[in-house]
């Protein structure tokens, strides 16, 4: 299997939207609603600092194995490494509100190192690749 450079068309989103880019960095805003999720993925070469603008949002971990839960004005970095965690995001379920959260993602990488995405199924760590 090989990764993927970018895996946004895989999966739906209310809205997705980059707000500023240059090499190395960007700036993104996403709006999922509370039945819409990020698939399991890890990154071989960035950092994703979530910035949580509305709603709420719960981002599941491997390596080490954790469920972090995010509420407007938190903040929340994955660090980039060659066996990086794997997250998806999503809102909780047991949340009264049903509204969407929107975050802002800051996301850096090292120009000089290929970067790539590997969509994962959790229940085997097999990669899924579309």
């Amino acid at each position: 299997m090989e990764p993927i450079k970018d895996a946004s068309h895989l999966y739906e989103v209310e809205r997705r939207a980059r707000h500023a880019e240059r090499p190395g960095f960007r700036i993104a805003e996403l709006r999922i609603s509370a039945t819409q999720q990020v698939p399991w993925h890890f990154h071989s070469n960035i950092q994703d600092t979530f910035y949580i603008i509305e709603g709420q949002v719960r981002l599941f971990l491997r390596e080490p194995k954790e469920e972090v839960r995010l509420g407007p004005g938190d903040t929340y970095s994955i660090v980039a490494r060659i066996l990086s965690p794997m997250a998806g995001m999503t809102q909780p379920r047991s949340s009264s509100s049903r509204a969407s959260a929107s975050t802002i993602t800051f996301r850096y990488w090292n120009e000089a190192e290929p970067t790539q995405t590997m969509l994962c199924d959790p229940s085997n760590d097999v990669a899924l690749v579309r």
